[in-house]
């Protein structure tokens, strides 16, 4: 009979007593918790999981059905008392379902649409789920209350939109039918084609197209350009009752030139120019100032022009 052979305990409690047995693999007597059960310690038992990590899944557990206990309560309290403190609880619990439907019905809408209010939208649903739902007919919330999120953001994107629903499926229709042409045709439809792939006349096509214009909106906040360039679309939107700087500066430079001008005149010439233009005189009345007829004063009007004309041709 062979003596048992000491082996080197790695936890430093000694020596674990090995039995040899014949053609076969020494078998170790106690585990490494130091028990003689003749069974793999449990943490190999649980595929390596660490004591420590097995130990805060369990509290994990026991907090999530902590809370699950609480939100039943909440809820058996809510359906005896219908109480608004109590519901907005609820609510406050729920919140996060809001947000996740929201982004899922966000991604498919153009980029003008903030998803802050479509989750703005979206509590209203909640809110109208929880004052809905009927816990003893034994459906999840959750299930029901995406529903009821789903719709309300629907139903208010609906009631903000300008464009009919009848124009809107028109629109569906011209993009499914422009994929089908481009995957079939490997290139860009022309407007005949489609025509034909919707069984339309080109006038009617035309027509439609008209309509689907006003579909394709811009938020004038939408920053364009790159780099130093960059702008807002608002900025680019030219202002019709603004002052053109460019008509300004010549409006200032072109003034400039003709005071010159006049300041060049003779005497006489200068004072017709000076009460026909700026003092708003008849001729009758200027002729009057300068003791001469009507008829003298309209040939020094036009002498006076005249000079002007060339005087400002030259600067020029």
């Amino acid at each position: 009979m062979t003596e048992p052979t000491p082996v080197p305990d790695h936890a430093g409690g000694g020596a674990d007593t090995v039995a040899a047995r014949p053609n076969s693999a020494p078998v170790t007597a106690r585990d490494q918790g130091g028990a003689t059960n003749g069974h793999a310690p449990e943490c190999v038992r649980r595929q390596g999981v660490p004591p420590a990590a097995e130990a805060a899944a369990g509290g994990d557990q026991r907090r999530a059905d902590g809370v699950e206990a609480g939100i039943v309560a909440l809820w058996q309290a809510f359906g005896e008392r219908r109480d608004q403190e109590l519901r907005d609880r609820l609510v406050l619990h729920y919140a996060p379902l809001v947000k996740y439907v929201a982004g899922r019905v966000g991604t498919g809408l153009p980029s003008h649409v903030d998803v802050s209010d479509l989750i703005q939208s979206g509590i209203f649903g909640l809110v109208d789920a929880i004052e809905k739902f009927e816990p003893e007919r034994g459906l999840k919330f959750e299930t029901y209350a995406m529903q009821r999120i789903r719709g309300a953001i629907l139903d208010d994107l609906r009631a903000q939109d300008w464009v009919p629903r009848s124009v809107r499926s028109r629109a569906r229709d011209v993009e499914r039918a422009l994929e089908r042409l481009e995957a079939k045709l490997q290139r860009t439809a022309t407007d005949a084609e489609l025509a034909a792939e919707l069984e339309l006349s080109l006038d009617e096509l035309r027509e439609l197209f008209a309509q689907l214009q006003m579909t394709s909106v811009i938020a004038l906040d939408d920053l364009i350009g790159a780099g130093p360039m960059q702008a807002s679309l608002a900025e680019t939107l030219p202002d019709d009752r603004a002052e053109d700087p460019v008509a300004a500066l010549v409006d200032r430079d072109s003034r400039r030139q003709l005071a010159e001008a006049v300041k060049r005149l003779s005497e006489r010439d200068r004072v017709v120019v000076t009460l026909y233009y700026f003092e708003n005189l008849t001729l009758a009345e200027i002729g009057k100032v300068l003791g001469v007829t009507e008829s003298r004063v309209c040939q020094l009007h036009t002498r006076a022009v005249l000079r002007l004309r060339t005087k400002l041709t030259e600067a020029g």
